[in-house]
């Protein structure tokens, strides 16, 4: 059965706005929202470490680590990004594992941590 170019034209329409989750019903428009896959935004210290090699670089240069957990962990002998990472490997790069090592080592909390395992996660995966 062929249909009229109109008729196309309204359907072709009709399905674009489903697609996008729009849908008239009587004298109002309803539309879904759908939810997007969420981004994680790192911050310009976590680009720039995870953009060269580590080097010499201090512990303070880790994403998540700033003055005062650096000097926590200083204390512990973990004066060197490279040293942290040392105990990251150890740990397998198991991710949860080396947070809470890092919870417990230095105090950082929950997103200091998250952020300095997902630092450390994605500079191996450039560079090792």
């Amino acid at each position: 059965m062929q249909r009229c170019p109109l008729q196309q034209g309204l359907l072709s329409r009709r399905s674009q706005r489903e697609q996008a989750g729009v849908f008239q019903t009587s004298s109002f428009k309803r539309v879904l929202i759908t939810r997007q896959p969420e981004m994680s935004t790192t911050s310009q210290k976590h680009r720039d470490f995870v953009a060269e090699p580590m080097g010499d670089k201090p512990v303070t240069a880790l994403s998540g680590i700033g003055e005062v957990l650096g000097k926590k962990l200083e204390e512990q002998g973990f004066d060197k990004a490279f040293v942290v990472l040392g105990q990251f490997l150890l740990l397998r790069k198991d991710r949860e594992l080396f947070a809470e090592w890092l919870k417990d080592t230095s105090g950082a909390n929950a997103r200091q941590a998250a952020s300095c395992s997902q630092c450390l996660t994605e500079w191996c995966d450039a560079f090792l």
